[in-house]
């Protein structure tokens, strides 16, 4: 009888250790863990999907005036040939000093990509925003090709906001808009008129939506705008603080919505976007986001298969503080508020 248990207890003992030896489950990995290929550098950047091929529009570098990346499944990422390798006539006149092509925004629209771009030099207001549109973004498509059509908003140090950061949208009673803005007196949105994608009214004045109150001669630290239809609501994500600095880099994003395109955008707690409220949606100061600081500049994708993606740049702390492409899944929890999978 003792033998007896003497053998279940070592067998009990044996059956425990061989399953403290076993391998673990591995948690699953989100979809930033596994995006590979050509990430760098990924500045403000916007996602479509034509086809079976995503793209990706960004910052452009050097002579590359907005990068192109292109995708089949959301995960492995090439680099293509930029937009521009020059800039249009009309944008060295309007803004002289400037040499590069800022925080494209992608769209389809009556048949065409429209490309709304920003031209600017650091620290300065005097911005301005282009459009250059294409039946398709397939570069080996017969009738490919980028047609720069102009001037689109334009402001100077007499406005009190900068024309840089453009984000389009029709609204559900098919009114077109942009929205843009950074710094100064915060996010304003211009109503477009339809076929030209240019303002519908010139001297019209364009409405605020979004604001950080500083003190006199102080950082009014938003930009980044970016309007989502969601649930009979209008989603309005901004970045607040600072990008730019690598891994000391501040940026974060908040989110806030309104029943009208126009406003006011509220934070789930009530407070103003206005008044520099609205609530977190993308952070990195909780310890498993330390790798990647700075999230920001976000953009949105409705994908046709019915889910949702926020696309953003990071800084990688494990990469010099490189920009870098970031993708989540964004799933709407219980209390009608978007939750990004990052």
């Amino acid at each position: 009888m003792r033998q007896t248990i003497i053998t279940l207890a070592s067998l009990a003992l044996l059956a425990g250790s061989a399953i403290a030896q076993a391998p673990t489950e591995q948690p699953a990995t989100t979809l930033n863990d596994r995006l590979t290929g050509d990430l760098v550098p990924t500045h403000d950047p916007v996602i479509i999907r034509e086809g079976g091929t995503y793209h990706v529009f960004s910052t452009g570098h050097g002579d590359r005036l907005i990068e192109t990346r292109t995708s089949p499944d959301l995960v492995h990422w090439t680099a293509g040939k930029p937009v521009f390798t020059a800039l249009p006539d009309w944008a060295k006149q309007a803004i002289p000093g400037s040499n590069g092509i800022w925080a494209p925004d992608i769209s389809y629209v009556n048949g065409r990509y429209r490309l709304y771009y920003s031209v600017s030099t650091f620290g300065s207001n005097r911005s301005a925003i282009g459009l250059a549109t294409s039946p398709t973004l397939d570069p080996k498509a017969k009738n490919f090709g980028w047609r720069d059509e102009g001037l689109v908003v334009m402001s100077t140090r007499e406005d009190d906001y900068n024309a840089i950061d453009p984000n389009f949208i029709i609204d559900r009673d098919g009114r077109h808009w942009l929205s843009l803005g950074s710094f100064w007196t915060g996010i304003k949105l211009f109503e477009l008129d339809p076929t030209t994608g240019k303002p519908k009214d010139a001297k019209a004045k364009p409405y605020s939506i979004a604001r950080r109150p500083a003190p006199a001669g102080g950082p009014a630290l938003v930009e980044a705008p970016f309007i989502v239809d969601h649930g009979g609501y209008y989603w309005l994500m901004v970045s607040y603080d600072y990008c730019c600095k690598g891994v000391n880099s501040t940026y974060y994003t908040v989110i806030g919505r309104s029943k009208a395109i126009t406003g006011p955008y509220l934070g789930k707690d009530g407070s103003p976007l206005m008044e520099g409220g609205g609530s977190i949606f993308l952070r990195a100061d909780l310890q498993e986001q330390q790798r990647f600081r700075g999230p920001g500049h976000a953009g949105w994708l409705h994908d046709k298969d019915g889910k949702e993606y926020v696309v953003y740049h990071a800084y990688d702390k494990q990469a010099n503080g490189a920009p870098t492409l970031r993708i989540a899944p964004v799933r709407w929890g219980a209390d009608g508020w978007p939750v990004a999978d990052y």
